[in-house]
């Protein structure tokens, strides 16, 4: 299965995404950021998301070793085929719903609906889908690379015209 940058959920995010932390003069040798909902620089997801995400990297690079942190804004109905990451991913719902099901085929029949406030850790290789209810916004933590891998190689949006 085709390795997918999701800057890298979710790498090319620190080049494709807004960057709060280089637009803020913030970098990760610092032991203090601060990035207030003002300074997010929202830009389009990555070529291996489905089209409609937006992303910003608050500290970090997912695309390269080493922790980050970013946020994904999300429309009302975005949906991610089913997929796994090489790493942990860790998940907070800011805003809206995140519908998270686990295995390979997408079924919202099967899905947990997580509301605003909600957590969830998927652990590595583990196959999940997701989609969102209302526009939401998640925020992602982990240790990079972040990596995405879809389980069928159909739903792999790389290449394809957006």
């Amino acid at each position: 299965m085709k390795k997918l940058l999701l800057a890298g959920v979710l790498c090319v995010l620190g080049t494709n995404g807004g960057n709060a932390q280089e637009k803020s003069g913030h970098d990760d040798a610092m032991e203090h950021v601060v990035v207030r909902p003002g300074m997010l620089k929202w830009g389009p997801g990555p070529a291996s998301l489905p089209p409609g995400a937006k992303l910003a990297v608050l500290t970090g690079n997912p695309g390269k070793k080493g922790a980050f942190v970013m946020r994904a804004k999300l429309p009302d109905g975005y949906k991610v085929p089913p997929h796994w990451h090489p790493s942990d991913e860790n998940v907070t719902v800011l805003k809206g719903a995140l519908l998270i099901g686990r295995g390979d085929t997408f079924d919202e029949a099967k899905t947990e609906e997580l509301p605003a406030g909600s957590f969830m850790r998927m652990s590595k290789k583990m196959r999940h889908f997701a989609m969102a209810r209302g526009e939401t916004i998640l925020q992602v933590h982990g240790i990079g690379p972040f990596e995405i891998n879809y389980v069928n190689p159909a739903d792999d949006p790389r290449g394809k015209d957006k």
